[in-house]
């Protein structure tokens, strides 16, 4: 391929082009052949992958809490030993006779009065947050991910000075958070 062909497929983030972009740069500026700027070339990878669980754990977090409070809802509203638990523990609301209780739905019945305000609210500050998002999103604005992104590019581009920093930014934004993209040769 031209370079300028490995140039557009770059600009479309093709992660095989932002690979060859810096393997070219690599020969160019280190005088070295091809097999040889692939070995310096996953250095910078592996450079690129360091810290990166530390990237993900924001979003881990919001899945496994988002995961837990929607698993424990069930029970904290319909399952009637983790009601009593609950209204002991926490709300002491006077309780109907056990013979009211038999069913999974006069259980949900009774701790509704006090579970509707806490997932109500819930439910709605989720809503209200998952709108904000779409509108950021609307405006191509991604807080944390662009902050994280463009920290990592800019720490891999201080490691390297001596390669194309657009190329290494390029590159380094293209890499996934969870797994890398695996790489035709």
């Amino acid at each position: 391929m031209t370079n300028e062909q490995i140039l557009q497929f770059a600009e479309m983030q093709i992660p095989e082009a932002c690979r060859e972009c810096i393997v070219r740069d690599i020969m160019a500026v280190d005088q070295i052949e091809y097999d040889d700027a692939m070995k310096i070339f996953k250095k910078i990878a592996e450079t690129n992958r360091r810290g990166m669980q530390i990237y993900a754990l924001p979003f881990y977090t919001g899945f496994g809490a988002a995961f837990t409070g929607g698993i424990l809802s069930v029970p904290l509203v319909f399952e009637l030993s983790t009601v009593n638990w609950f209204n002991d523990k926490f709300v002491t609301a006077e309780m109907p006779p056990l013979e009211d209780l038999e069913r999974m739905l006069e259980v949900g019945s009774a701790s509704w009065s006090w579970m509707e305000p806490i997932l109500g609210q819930i439910s709605f500050f989720l809503l209200c947050m998952q709108f904000a998002r779409s509108q950021l999103q609307n405006l191509g604005v991604r807080p944390y991910f662009n902050w994280q992104l463009n920290m990592r590019a800019a720490y891999l581009v201080s490691q390297f000075p001596q390669y194309d920093a657009e190329f290494l930014r390029s590159y380094s934004k293209i890499d996934k958070i969870v797994e890398p993209h695996e790489m035709s040769d």
